[in-house]
């Protein structure tokens, strides 16, 4: 019975598969917290998806798949920025817009290539098959990632909460703005081989909407955002090798499953205070 519960831990490519989910899951946590307070869950998706074109353009021209995407990535939020500043469309209609229409462009893009590299390992990962390579890589982008936002997660609060009292306390809005925009690039980029495009949004949004249920101040929400990450996603990759599945989509069924279950205990509390009242 032991002997099977510790059988995961075996296999070099389960080894590999535990190394990177908890590598990306500290940079995907932190950012999570900061999407879900500016409202930018939605901006995630699109520059997940967006990243395709740019993944293509770079195995197209012999570059880094990393640099391709990230270049993409930051276009993306760049010119939902400028049509969100410049038309009287919002925000989110921009993000649909132009998410869609990257992602279109990178379908068609890849249909008319020949190539070896199958398109469900980009879309929906391939963390199984991750290599010495991609681990150094992830934790090439997640470290700097993560410092990034421990050491100025005050000021991406201020600049989340409310951003003219950013402006006026003399911080750089704008470099906020876009160095955020730059991280969320590249968190995007350090989670291709574990949760793919598609699946990388529920690392980007849920971590950070349960500890936003769970607890009230930045600093704790930015802990238990992390504590959750790094559990669901160490528990779906062991969970996947016993049910004979994927371990990015039972990754993000777990997190789903905290996120109700910390949004009933939520409602509890609030009914119970409402009463007591």
């Amino acid at each position: 019975m032991f002997d099977t519960l510790l059988m995961p831990f075996i296999f070099p490519f389960m080894q590999n598969a535990f190394w990177i989910a908890l590598i990306v899951s500290v940079p995907t946590a932190l950012l999570s917290c900061f999407l879900v307070l500016k409202g930018w869950a939605l901006m995630g998706d699109a520059v997940s998806h967006a990243t395709l074109p740019g993944i293509v353009l770079a195995y197209i021209l012999g570059l880094p798949l990393i640099i391709g995407a990230f270049a993409a990535g930051m276009v993306t939020a760049l010119a939902t920025g400028y049509l969100t500043e410049n038309s009287r469309i919002k925000q989110d209609t921009v993000l649909g817009v132009v998410f869609s229409g990257m992602f279109a462009l990178g379908i068609v893009m890849y249909v008319a290539i020949n190539t070896n590299v199958h398109l469900d390992h980009i879309l929906f990962g391939n963390m199984l098959g991750v290599g010495a390579q991609d681990l150094w890589t992830a934790g090439a982008i997640s470290v700097p990632v993560a410092a990034v936002l421990i050491l100025k997660w005050k000021d991406f609060m201020l600049h989340a909460f409310d951003p003219a009292q950013a402006r006026v306390s003399g911080l750089p809005v704008g470099w906020l703005h876009h160095g955020l925009l730059a991280i969320l690039s590249l968190t995007v980029v350090s989670t291709l081989s574990a949760t793919g495009l598609i699946l990388a949004i529920g690392l980007l949004v849920a971590p950070g909407a349960i500890a936003f249920l769970l607890v009230r101040s930045l600093k704790h929400m930015l802990i238990v955002s992390v504590v959750v990450c790094a559990v669901s996603m160490v528990s779906g990759v062991y969970l996947s090798f016993f049910i004979d599945s994927a371990p990015a989509p039972t990754i993000i069924l777990v997190l789903t499953a905290l996120f109700i279950v910390a949004f009933v205990r939520k409602s509890i509390q609030t009914r119970r205070a409402s009463a007591a009242v």
